[in-house]
């Protein structure tokens, strides 16, 4: 059969139109919640050619030339800039980021729904997911200390320690997805458990500055650090949407390199997202411009039959501080219907063995010996299960409901031997943590806003303590450092209440009152206790209120008052360990709860959304402190405890202490790209005794600040940032510090201190084809060798982090 060619080709664009027709579109979505877009204008450089989305997203791009820049505009989101060739390369999907100055700040850590900032008389700082993928963060901690506004401590590589308004690690409280990390064995020394939360998977971290208390109870009188996890996203349509990530990351300063992979998988109702990270991190180098006391010269090559101390062929690097690392969650949600949401969070986390850098570098009793042939901890494992469901509708007692079952297993060791000493000493502990969640708001009765709740917390601990020689390999029984068998029990109920009798005025007041118990006894094998156990039962009522007033329409006064407390755990009343040179820590079940009594005071001013200016002002009273003093066990001031005669020690209600400081930020916007940010902490703090003898508090930071100058503008961001922290001389140290002298840099007279140093950096992301990110951070560009206040281990010298996220 034979046709004529012009109807030939008449007919053969007829049957591929539909083919082009689909081509040409694309769908428009929400980059963070995967929804579809509508109204968004599209149009080319000189809007001879423009079109418009429909509500489920979708575009006909037809009119437009494959190479030709096409304008992507919707209010509230950032407009984006992209050629049709770039897009249907990345499967036809187009996403926009939302403008966070377009939306009101909502902050969940005040009363666990969410609320409006302007409403909230706290200062509450978020990190969300932009800043945290600008900034490329190797750890949970970095997120923190990179953030500006916290400081934190690290005591080895494989470590960081928060510190807030004074008060760090069980002053201090954690929250993963709203369920406490914190358990029956955070001590009073520096904690890592923050290094457990993979950054990858971060929506959202939150800062709630000052006593926490009426919320979360025990121990959240510095502040509470709230980590949000990302969340499976449903879609519109009844269809299955299969999506992931792939990325990763490498650093110069310790050789690390970094492997995540995310798999989400979404339909109307119910939803999937897997994650599963990997990172391996060699030993730390430190800067080339700083005090030489900070050098590693040289380190101990432990032997089967003997130790060797030998020179480090690169006094910079950390011998040994490397370590590795896997997290893995896996998140469902499932919504039947409007009403009804269920959720369902796995994390897993584990480490390798790593070293506890200070305790390497602590010389020995002789010249140019060091103590330590090995001091090391080993694996830190974290497994949450976490189920939510929550309920939403016009009920009697509540608008809105979240009900929370969680179960915690925390697993770590500590194993420490002396130079050229054949025992290695080894103590393990697991605590197995459950928690039930109850918590309520209602918005019904006019101006008021109620939340209650109630809370119950069980913290189950087993530890167990043996002795290793190294030369045969046989074990013995040792000290446990904690009685084996021993609990941890919280019960409260809590009510917060929200009054907003004229848009520009709001009142918060709450109050809880939570009960504790504790339950332990001690093994006698090793060491005669004068008693046997510990039955602590112990009640706390806390309160807070506040105002958020708005005078002027830019101008906003914040004022709080609150009292927080913290209850003995078992880590206060039944621990043995060696807490500093020469000194170890015995049980004492003899404790009550600490109290913390705060005023705070803001202010923020705007200035035509050109400048924002913000400071806070803060006074703490902490009473009834648990702090370390000397004590006696059964008469004697002196053990041998692990082979060393030491000087007996106790936690006790010895102390009080007040904490005072002032927080300032600006944020100024230059124009539609660019804009500069900063902020800076002064804090002050004093321990006193029962003899009235006052001392430098220990976890008062020095002051730091920050300055940012940032560029926004699609596909590029970058923020060259400068950090600066502040000296701490000789006679502001903590009593504590001064016996680690080793870990400090010597000043005129011989003394140890810490000095002031700085770092600049430049941070940046570029985005191309939609689909990939490409990160780049310069970190301590003029590789300054600095320490940290109170860091065993010097930070990274000049180091290149380098990361590329594939979206699939």
């Amino acid at each position: 059969m034979r046709c004529f060619p012009n109807g030939c080709r008449l007919l053969v664009l007829l049957l591929l139109y539909p083919v082009f027709l689909f081509g040409q579109q694309i769908t428009i979505l929400d980059r963070e919640s995967g929804m579809p877009l509508g109204d968004v204008a599209v149009f080319n450089r000189d809007r001879t050619k423009t079109a418009i989305s429909e509500a489920d997203g979708t575009c006909d791009l037809s009119a437009f030339s494959s190479r030709e820049r096409i304008s992507f505009r919707h209010i509230g989101y950032q407009t984006l800039i992209e050629t049709k060739n770039a897009i249907l390369r990345s499967g036809g999907r187009l996403y926009m980021e939302i403008k966070p100055e377009e939306l009101p700040e909502v902050v969940m850590s005040v009363s666990r729904w969410e609320q409006q900032k302007r409403e909230v008389p706290q200062k509450v700082e978020s990190i969300d997911a932009s800043s945290i993928a600008l900034a490329n963060p190797q750890t949970a901690a970095d997120v923190l200390m990179q953030s500006g506004k916290v400081f934190v401590q690290k005591s080895q590589f494989g470590g960081g320690s928060p510190m807030i308004r004074g008060f760090a690690t069980n002053r201090v409280l954690l929250s993963v997805d709203g369920v406490r990390m914190n358990n029956a064995i955070f001590r009073g020394g520096n904690l890592q458990n923050v290094i457990s939360i993979d950054p990858y998977t971060l929506s959202n971290t939150e800062v709630l500055f000052g006593p926490g208390s009426v919320i979360y109870g025990s121990d959240a009188i510095g502040g509470v650090m709230n980590f949000y996890t990302r969340s499976p996203r449903l879609i519109a349509e009844d269809s299955l949407r299969v999506s992931g990530t792939a990325a990763y990351r490498t650093a110069t300063a310790s050789w690390e390199q970094t492997l995540h992979g995310k798999l989400e998988l979404s339909r109307q109702k119910w939803a999937s997202l897997s994650s599963l990270t990997f990172n391996s991190f060699g030993d730390l180098r430190m800067g080339s411009h700083g005090p030489e006391e900070y050098l590693r010269p040289f380190y101990v090559v432990p032997g089967r039959e003997a130790d060797q101390l030998v020179p480090n062929p690169n006094p910079r690097r950390q011998l040994p501080s490397g370590y590795s690392q896997w997290n893995a969650m896996q998140k469902l949600i499932y919504r039947p219907g409007r009403q009804w949401e269920y959720k369902l969070g796995l994390h897993w986390s584990e480490t390798s063995d790593f070293d506890r850098y200070d305790r390497l570098i602590r010389p020995g009793t002789e010249p140019g010996t060091l103590r330590s042939a090995e001091w090391y901890y080993g694996p830190q494992q974290w497994f949450m299960s976490n189920f939510q469901a929550k309920h939403t509708g016009r009920g009697k007692l509540y608008e809105g409901l979240k009900i929370g079952l969680a179960y915690q297993r925390f697993g770590e060791s500590r194993n420490e031997r002396n130079f050229n000493e054949d025992t290695l000493f080894r103590t393990e502990e697991n605590v197995d943590a459950l928690s039930f969640n109850l918590d309520l708001e209602t918005r019904k009765n006019g101006p008021w806003q109620v939340f209650y709740g109630l809370e119950y917390l069980f913290n189950g601990v087993g530890s167990e303590g043996s002795a290793i020689n190294r030369s045969d390999g046989s074990v013995q029984p040792a000290a446990s450092r904690y009685p084996d068998g021993s609990t941890w029990q919280s019960a409260a109920g809590y009510l917060n209440l929200i009054y907003k009798p004229d848009p520009a005025l709001s009142f918060l007041a709450g109050a809880r009152y939570n009960h504790t118990w504790i339950s332990a006894t001690f093994d006698q094998e090793f060491y005669d206790f004068p008693f046997q156990d510990a039955n602590l039962d112990n009640g706390a009522l806390t309160g807070s209120v506040g105002m958020s007033w708005f005078p002027a329409r830019n101008t906003q006064i914040t004022l709080n008052g609150s009292t927080a407390f913290r209850a003995p755990n078992i880590d206060d009343i039944g621990k043995i360990f060696d807490s500093e040179p020469g000194s170890v820590v015995v049980p004492n079940p003899e404790l009550e709860a600490e109290y913390a009594y705060n005023a705070e005071v803001g202010l923020r001013q705007n200035f035509g959304d050109k400048l924002i200016l913000k400071g806070a002002a803060y006074y703490t009273y902490l009473v009834d402190a648990l702090v370390r003093r000397d004590f006696e066990l059964n008469g004697q001031r002196t053990i041998f405890y692990n082979g060393v005669l030491s000087n007996v020690q106790a936690i006790q209600n010895a102390a009080r202490a007040y904490i005072y400081g002032f927080e300032f930020g600006f944020d100024a916007i230059m124009n539609e790209s660019l804009g500069m940010s900063g902020n800076l902490t002064l804090s002050e703090g004093v321990e006193e005794d029962d003899s009235g003898a006052e001392y430098a508090a220990r976890h008062v930071a020095p002051t730091f600040a920050d300055l940012s100058l940032n560029y926004n503008a699609y596909p590029l961001k970058a923020a060259l940032v400068l950090n600066y922290n502040g000296e701490i001389p000789f006679d502001d140290l903590a009593l504590s510090e001064r016996n680690k002298a080793f870990i400090y840099a010597t000043d005129a007279q011989g003394n140890p201190y810490s000095p002031s140093w700085y770092t600049i950096n430049l941070r940046s992301a570029y985005t191309f084809r939609q689909r990939y990110h490409l990160s780049l951070v310069l970190e301590n560009i003029t590789d300054q060798r600095y320490r940290t206040y109170s860091s065993g281990i010097a930070a990274p010298g000049f180091n290149l982090i380098a990361g590329l996220r594939v979206e699939l």
